[in-house]
């Protein structure tokens, strides 16, 4: 299994959306290197969701219930989307400040480099979020 984290700005698309949806096509990603880690997941790999612009936190966990197909938004080039299903929303959201205050943590591309929207965590990364959920400051 592989770990990801995506990001939604929340007032487009928020974890609440999801939980209603059930269901979602992950689509309009148009950077390179987040199509390619979209091209990427499987089916049942978990993702950590985060609000971006609006609260900067994990909120939830999604999984891949479908793997990447084309971008049927996409008017050109060579997009992917995958589908994402709601698997729980964390116990307590986690923070940016809080990711970045971690010294385990200062690797992951949330904090390198906080603009794509589409980012491979490895599994410690992943369960280091969570114990942050479980186990707030």
């Amino acid at each position: 299994m592989n770990y990801w984290l995506i990001k939604s700005e929340p007032f487009v698309y928020s974890f609440s959306d999801l939980e209603k949806e059930g269901v979602t096509m992950w689509e309009g990603v148009r950077n390179y290197q987040a199509r390619n880690n979209l091209r990427a997941m499987k089916k049942g790999d978990l993702t950590l969701f985060y609000h971006s612009r609006e609260g900067l936190e994990v909120v939830g966990i999604a999984r891949v219930v479908k793997e990447h197909y084309p971008d049927p938004t996409a008017e050109k080039g060579d997009w992917s989307v995958v589908e994402f299903a709601p698997v729980r929303r964390l116990s307590h959201p986690v923070t940016l400040k809080t990711i970045k205050s971690d010294p385990s943590l200062q690797e992951i591309l949330l904090v390198r480099n906080g603009r794509i929207s589409v980012m491979p965590l490895d599994q410690d990364a992943y369960e280091r979020i969570l114990t942050h959920s479980e186990n707030p400051s």
